[in-house]
């Protein structure tokens, strides 16, 4: 099957994520889309406790209950042991050798995904799929890809989809205000934000 992968911290899921799963899955034709939390991000500045990690995982699950072609993958989800892509990409190639993967990005990491941890190994591993963003001009991204192809081999498409400008970090602090996040995130994960009192200042 072709798997596309969605990772990120979903802190929480929005409607943005979930449109950019469609449109992958639309556009190249893909069997599944796999949402993967990640557990503990090296770029996260803070750790979290157990629970959060369990709430972010929740809210995921709820978020896309529905598709079938919507799947919630827990490869990542362990708060103690850091996350990286190439080292999360070579085990499920190892696990799944039968599928074939295609990782999607922003157009900002697409920029910066040589900063990455041995970067040069997540093109071995699957097809990259880089989303647009209206500040970054088409003849840009294709002169990106065209570098990275040529310099490490690697596989990238365009991906054109609605970037929505909606934030997780936008999510929770209108939260933290008191403020509606109604029609940001799916009504069940806010509702599961109300019931558990996420992201409210204490």
């Amino acid at each position: 099957m072709k798997i596309g992968i969605m990772g990120g911290t979903f802190d929480p899921i929005h409607i943005g994520h979930l449109l950019l799963g469609e449109f992958a899955y639309e556009d190249f034709g893909l069997d599944e889309i796999w949402y993967l939390p990640n557990g503990n991000p090296p770029h996260k500045q803070e750790s979290e406790d157990e629970d959060a990690l369990k709430h972010r995982v929740e809210m995921v699950r709820l978020a896309i209950e529905g598709p079938k072609h919507f799947q919630l993958c827990l490869h990542e989800a362990k708060e103690t042991v850091h996350s990286y892509t190439y080292k999360t990409m070579r085990e499920l190639n190892a696990l799944y050798p039968e599928h074939e993967f295609y990782f999607i990005l922003g157009a900002d990491s697409l920029f910066s995904i040589e900063e990455w941890r041995y970067f040069r190994e997540i093109f071995s591993t699957c097809t990259i799929l880089a989303a647009m963003r209206d500040d970054k001009d088409v003849e840009d991204m294709e002169k990106q890809i065209s570098c990275l192809e040529s310099k490490y081999g690697a596989k990238i498409c365009l991906l054109r989809a609605p970037l929505l400008e909606i934030s997780s970090t936008t999510i929770r602090e209108r939260v933290a205000e008191g403020r509606s996040i109604r029609y940001m995130v799916p009504d069940t994960v806010a509702a599961y934000i109300k019931e558990h009192h996420l992201y409210t200042v204490t």
